[in-house]
């Protein structure tokens, strides 16, 4: 089974992977956990240009296809091996953040990222999508309890309230595979109503 954790920055997604990660492993299954971008060389690298190197400008377009071609190197290292052999993949954002950040907010047409996205991934798409919703204000709070912010978190006030919008449309629209969770409630409350969400999805599976 195939499951992301997306939402705006400062939602806890990185918490909520660790929680939904120990919950599988204690239903003994095997269980590889990613970050996207990320999780192989080569997408750790363009991680590193898209949220640390403040000396380069990206534009909105490049940013998309730096993002793709990352997932396209994750789907093929990482993903895809893990399902084929039987394991459960849990990504910390994948494919809908792209189509939220560069598109809602961002402005790259939707033709453009499909046909990325087609090229990027094919067919390999999320079983189950979490998608953790916070409003602005509770994020800025808890970002500012960080170190210095990355260059997506400093893209400002307008650009990150279109992202929590884009978010809730885009899972909206695909409402099969996207469940909106509130993530202003407490970490461990969170944990939990995902727990019955994944153990839902397992038994429909069976």
């Amino acid at each position: 089974m195939f499951i992301t954790l997306d939402g705006g920055d400062g939602c806890g997604k990185s918490t909520q992977v660790k929680h939904l990660t120990d919950y599988l492993q204690s239903l003994n299954r095997q269980t590889v956990v990613c970050c996207d971008p990320g999780s192989t060389p080569l997408g750790d690298a363009v991680r590193n240009i898209l949220l640390h190197r403040r000396e380069l400008t990206v534009a909105d377009l490049t940013e998309m296809f730096l993002f793709m071609a990352a997932r396209a190197q994750l789907v093929s290292e990482v993903i895809r091996p893990a399902l084929a052999a039987g394991k459960d993949v849990v990504s910390d954002r994948f494919l809908l953040s792209t189509y939220v950040y560069q598109g809602y907010a961002g402005g790259v047409p939707a033709e453009s990222l499909e046909a990325a996205a087609h090229i990027a991934v094919g067919n390999t798409v999320p079983d189950l999508g979490i998608v953790l919703d916070i409003p602005y204000e509770v994020a800025v709070e808890r970002l500012d309890q960080r170190s210095e912010p990355d260059r997506m978190e400093r893209k400002g006030e307008e650009y990150h309230r279109r992202v929590r919008e884009g978010f809730l449309k885009c899972a909206a629209a695909e409402p099969n595979r996207y469940v909106v969770i509130n993530a202003a409630i407490p970490a461990d409350d969170i944990a939990v109503t995902i727990q019955h969400i994944v153990q839902k999805q397992i038994d429909q599976k069976k």
